[in-house]
């Protein structure tokens, strides 16, 4: 047939209209496919199952198939792997139409069956129609594909003949390449027959086996490989040569592993053809060396399992800070709860603390709020008080007589303030610094103890009355005896005035003196005293006073050291520092036996100044400590029982503490001096 006559013949069978099948279990979705895609180039046919559908397409050709997923009996995968699977209906675009299998699988599904498209329910329209409208002018393309390649082959036709003639030729002119090919190639080509002989080997094996090529004909193809890739028989030859075989025809690659002359082994891919020659079975076989690309692969998958390690260990790190994340979330939640929690309990206890409470603004120096009890307190209104300027002269500090600075933070400092009709209460004042939006603040918090000053001043007067009672008693008592000596020495010379001795007159006047000493002590321990303090330094007392206590310590073969390190000024009466530590020295001194050592240490901790004392005696007990410093309580023969309580004394007009540490192994005075 001439190819002109045959191309007008084929396009005058070409149908008019275009072929569209739609399969829906439902009508109603029918009826719509059909609205949507009604036009006059279109034959639509509608199926309403999965058989019907396959029914139809045995009748006529089809240029696209709409197919619903879920459908009873055949569903819509079931009937695209049975239309994919037809080789007259393989290559009919199909599209999935569905309202319910929207998940990522199903679509993987729908795509993995042959779908060329996956549409979901509700569709747009006109999307829809314009698909069609491209599938079915690929379908046209490919009818007239067909007719232009019917076409082609009828003028190939007259051509193969010319080539035919020209076969004879090029087959000699192709041995001839063969052999310069299979000479140059640096592939290794093996021919061998069913049995296995090699029959011929290209010059490459001597690079690649180190064989010559003579060295081989004849010989088993084993001989150069020692394993195929899948091949778990070991130690058979048979066996490995049957699983060349079956590489053959598969027209692939295959891995393996190659032995050279040397016995030393390398990578190989390996693809084997047959043919027949004479009705013999031949095979050719080429092997390539894959060495250095087996490296490269094992460089590569070091890389890609560090690259997973790194995504696994980058993975672990996301997900603990995930979770890390949600526990800060859960916290803060917490916090936010906490807070408000915290807020309304400050409020309530803000508002109802018998404690006088304000708010105090650092920036505007205003009351921000303030609560019941201050108002109460102080008889100022709420509106007096709040948002107005403070007059710090209302507040002063009872220590310095200063004003009041609310910008720092204070504990329980006794303070005066003035209320609005001018009287004078006393209270203990604590602020603490808080932020309220961002804006610095001072929470105020006094507690009135106006009333307990008043109490306190009256117990005190009952306790100097007690006091004094107690004191004089002791007088009297350590005076008489004394008094009571000159007293008999006196009467004794009224009626025998030669009997008044010179030992007589010294005992009398060592007896006075001994009074004279109690009253003098007696004195110092008066709370009026006026101290005459001045900043000084302790280090430089002790050093005046040690030639004194020093000689007093060779006296009893005693020894004293000092340990005096670097210690700040402070505000001190010298005098009574001195007898404050000589005292204390002294009776170290009396407490130690022969040999002993008195250590005399200072050192600075903190906002204070120490003054330790201690010594080598026998330390005391229980109940010595106890009345240690009570007036006219003495261990000592001669002794007064003065010096401590003394001592005490001087400490509380210096703000000083006094600690002791005694055990069997000595006693530690510590005096604490406070440097504010």
């Amino acid at each position: 047939m001439h190819p002109k006559n045959s191309i007008e013949k084929i396009n005058r069978t070409l149908p008019k209209k275009v072929n569209i099948l739609m399969v829906d279990d439902h009508p109603e979705n029918l009826l719509a496919l059909e609205a949507v895609l009604n036009s006059p180039n279109y034959h639509l046919v509608s199926a309403n199952s999965g058989k019907e559908a396959l029914k139809c397409m045995l009748k006529q050709d089809f240029a696209v198939i709409l197919l619903d997923v879920q459908m009873p009996g055949l569903n819509g995968f079931e009937t695209a792997k049975l239309i994919k699977a037809r080789e007259k209906t393989r290559h009919i675009p199909i599209i999935f139409i569905t309202a319910i299998s929207q998940d990522i699988e199903h679509v993987h599904k729908g795509y993995s069956v042959g779908a060329i498209d996956y549409i979901f329910k509700p569709f747009h329209p006109e999307t829809l129609k314009q698909k069609i409208e491209q599938f079915v002018k690929i379908q046209q393309n490919h009818e007239e594909n067909i007719i232009q390649t019917d076409r082609e082959y009828t003028v190939e036709l007259n051509e193969v003949n010319k080539k035919l003639d020209r076969t004879t030729l090029n087959l000699r002119r192709t041995e001839a390449l063969a052999k310069v090919i299979g000479e140059t190639i640096s592939d290794t080509i093996v021919t061998f027959d069913e049995q296995g002989s090699i029959i011929s080997v290209n010059p490459a094996v001597k690079n690649m086996f180190g064989y010559n090529p003579d060295e081989l004909i004849g010989k088993h193809i084993v001989m150069l490989l020692k394993k195929v890739k899948g091949d778990h028989v070991k130690d058979s030859s048979f066996a490995f040569f049957s699983s060349i075989k079956q590489a053959v025809g598969l027209g692939k690659i295959i891995e393996s592993i190659a032995k050279r002359k040397d016995e030393s082994y390398f990578y190989a891919d390996i693809q084997i053809g047959e043919t027949k020659v004479e009705n013999h079975q031949i095979f050719v076989c080429t092997i390539r060396d894959v060495t250095e690309r087996k490296q490269i692969e094992e460089v590569k998958k070091q890389k890609v399992n560090n690259l997973e390690h790194i995504v696994e260990k980058r993975t672990l790190e996301l997900l603990k800070a995930n979770e890390n994340l949600q526990k800060e979330i859960e916290e803060r939640n917490k916090i936010s709860d906490h807070l408000f929690l915290s807020q309304e309990r400050f409020q309530k206890i803000f508002e109802s603390s018998p404690c006088l409470m304000a708010i105090f603004s650092q920036k505007d120096q205003i009351f921000i709020d303030v609560n019941t009890s201050w108002v109460n307190f102080t008889g100022y209104s709420y509106n007096e008080l709040v948002n107005k300027k403070i007059d710090f002269q209302h507040f002063i500090d009872e220590s310095d007589d200063n004003q009041v600075d609310l910008k720092q933070i204070v504990r329980n400092q006794k303070i005066s303030y003035r209320t609005k009709k001018g009287d004078i209460r006393s209270g203990l004042l604590s602020t603490e610094k808080i932020d309220i939006h961002s804006e610095p603040c001072t929470l105020i918090a006094l507690t009135d103890i106006t009333e307990r000053v008043h109490l306190e001043k009256e117990m005190y007067r009952l306790d100097r009355l007690n006091l004094i009672g107690e004191m004089a008693a002791g007088i009297a008592h350590e005076i008489r005896n004394p008094m009571t000596t000159v007293h008999g020495f006196l009467q004794l010379s009224k009626t025998n005035f030669d009997s008044l001795s010179i030992e007589i007159v010294d005992l009398m006047l060592e007896e006075l003196n001994r009074a004279n000493s109690i009253i003098t002590e007696f004195l110092n321990l008066a709370k009026n005293k006026i101290s005459v303090k001045k900043q000084q330094n302790l280090n430089a007392i002790i050093e005046a006073l040690f030639p004194l206590i020093q000689a007093e310590a060779l006296r009893s073969s005693k020894q004293i050291k000092l340990e005096l390190n670097k210690c700040p000024h402070i505000f001190i009466d010298q005098k009574e520092i001195r007898q404050l530590i000589l005292n204390i020295a002294l009776n170290g001194l009396d407490a130690m036996t022969s040999g002993g050592k008195l250590i005399i240490k200072t050192y600075a901790e903190e906002r204070s100044v120490i003054l330790e004392i201690t010594d080598q005696g026998e330390g005391m007990s229980p109940e010595v400590l106890e009345k240690i410093g009570t007036p006219f309580f003495t261990t000592k023969e001669k002794g007064t029982g003065l010096g401590l309580a003394i001592c005490y004394s001087v400490a509380e007009r210096h703000h000083a503490e006094i600690d002791i540490d005694t055990s069997n192994e000595g006693t530690t005075f510590s005096v604490r001096f406070n440097l504010h």
